[in-house]
């Protein structure tokens, strides 16, 4: 941007650059992974999966009921007691090793599923979900025969059979940040994926019977909320690791209550990023697009609640601005695409009700200067300004590519606005001043704080929040220690 103008430079128009789809092979029907084989439903009942871009079907998916979650289970616990937790930690890790060259093997093909499934940008896919996902396989492979070293002066046993349930956001990555460290520990699993993003499970699952893991170790199993309620309630369940809303999170710890299950939560979030006056605001700028709408604000620990302090505030929401009318909303597929497609229909009403409240409340709203699609699901990037602290655009997760904007003057001021809310899974600040980092961190009440930068995840360091983000860790030692006992 020049010095005497406030409107940003004229962008590039850009030439469409889609990744292509025909390296990629998609069955018309999936069944459920079972006991090392694929086994239709019981009841012979499937649902369609649906690229949000295009509203166009990819394939069908087996529906699994009670009975195909008592198969799993079953499988599961045999393959525990009688391969699994005998094996060596060494041999273990042996197939977690093979299990991660095989995701960078198919990385292209796993990229562009995860993209067409769940709308998301090819270049999020591409560069960040897949190869972390293999890099958690990686990273818990070379614990599998560390375990004693990992936790010194204690003696750890595997739990059993660990039934895990993960959201539409981040499917392979989460399903690898789960079954990675569990295996690793010596359990067994049973994985039920997203109902809307079910097709990188399932796909992991043919990596999976490719590497020649002991039949029953892993067993993915698809459907509904249903599905996920009969596998939390199954009786020999021994750990229950659940990612999703924090109603549902809710419902299953009243669920585990009366139960000797382990149980461990990664639920909702509204976390706060905060800049500071003497901040690079250029750079931070950036670092807010980045945490929100590169996204489409479809990650929990997004930053959707912006702190500014009063002496930078016009300046950083006019770069706001200029910064969200060049991004590029459209085609997942197009690797010049910044925002996607949001994932569901029903997603995508939400967000819009969302929407309706915050201009109800009268407050200033602004979409980027963005071409929307006619066909398929999406969102202009979208900020309110001057939000009010009991607004409930501040205090509920919006799961969508919209922001709010406050102002702070003082530093005791905004820890206590970043801390006033149900929940406390990441947030992010951005000042030159060391002191101030540690300072502000040591008082936020969040899982995660990033100093200048934000989303960045290695499978080396724990994640996880407070209050009604959940409780528990996954990645790093911690998250290793959660499968143990």
């Amino acid at each position: 941007m020049s010095k005497d103008s406030k409107k940003p430079l004229s962008t590039w128009n850009l030439n469409p650059a889609p990744e292509s789809t025909e390296h990629i092979k998609l069955k018309e029907q999936y069944e459920l992974f079972i006991n090392g084989e694929w086994q239709k439903p019981t009841a012979g009942l499937y649902f369609d999966t649906v690229n949000p871009a295009s509203q166009e079907k990819l394939a069908n998916i087996a529906h699994a009921n009670d009975a195909d979650v008592d198969k799993a289970v079953k499988a599961a616990r045999e393959a525990y007691t009688n391969v699994w937790s005998k094996m060596s930690g060494k041999e273990r890790g042996k197939y977690l090793f093979r299990i991660a060259r095989l995701i960078q093997e198919k990385a292209r093909e796993f990229a562009v599923i995860e993209t067409l499934d769940g709308g998301k940008p090819i270049r999020e896919s591409r560069d960040i979900d897949i190869p972390l996902a293999a890099n958690h396989f990686f990273y818990y492979a070379g614990w599998a025969d560390k375990l004693e070293f990992a936790f010194p002066n204690k003696k750890v046993e595997s739990i059993g059979v660990a039934a895990q349930i993960i959201p539409w956001n981040f499917p392979l990555l989460m399903a690898a940040w789960k079954i990675a460290p569990a295996l690793a520990a010596g359990n067994t699993v049973v994985l039920k994926p997203a109902e809307t993003t079910s097709l990188t499970a399932l796909k992991l699952a043919e990596i999976i019977e490719e590497s020649g893991l002991p039949a029953g170790v892993v067993n993915i199993i698809t459907g509904f909320g249903d599905t996920g309620s009969a596998l939390v309630n199954h009786p020999d369940v021994d750990k229950i690791a659940f990612t999703g809303s924090t109603n549902v999170g809710k419902m299953i710890q009243k669920s585990t209550a009366e139960t000797d299950k382990r149980l461990t939560l990664e639920l909702g979030g509204k976390s706060a990023n905060i800049i500071f006056e003497d901040a690079a605001i250029d750079q931070a700028v950036e670092g807010i697009v980045n945490g929100i709408f590169f996204n489409q604000g479809h990650v929990c620990c997004a930053g959707s609640r912006l702190f500014v302090q009063e002496g930078v505030a016009a300046e950083v929401i006019q770069k706001l601005k200029d910064r969200i009318d060049t991004l590029v909303v459209g085609d997942p597929m197009d690797k010049n695409t910044d925002i996607g497609a949001i994932n569901s229909q029903k997603q995508w009403e939400s967000i819009s009700k969302y929407l309706e409240l915050g201009v109800n409340e009268g407050n200033e709203m602004y979409q980027g200067k963005c071409a929307i699609p006619e066909k398929g699901l999406y969102f202009p990037p979208t900020i309110f300004i001057d939000v009010a602290q009991s607004s409930r655009l501040v205090q509920e997760e919006i799961f969508g590519p919209v922001l709010t904007i406050q102002t702070f003057r003082t530093v005791d001021e905004v820890i206590q606005k970043a801390n006033n809310t149900p929940y406390g899974l990441a947030a992010g600040v951005w000042t030159d001043k060391g002191s101030k980092i540690f300072n502000v961190t040591s008082k936020l009440r969040s899982g995660v704080v990033w100093a200048n930068t934000y989303n960045k995840f290695d499978p080396t360091s724990p994640f996880g929040g407070y209050k009604e983000s959940g409780f528990g860790r996954e990645g790093g030692l911690h998250g290793l220690a959660s499968y143990l006992k």
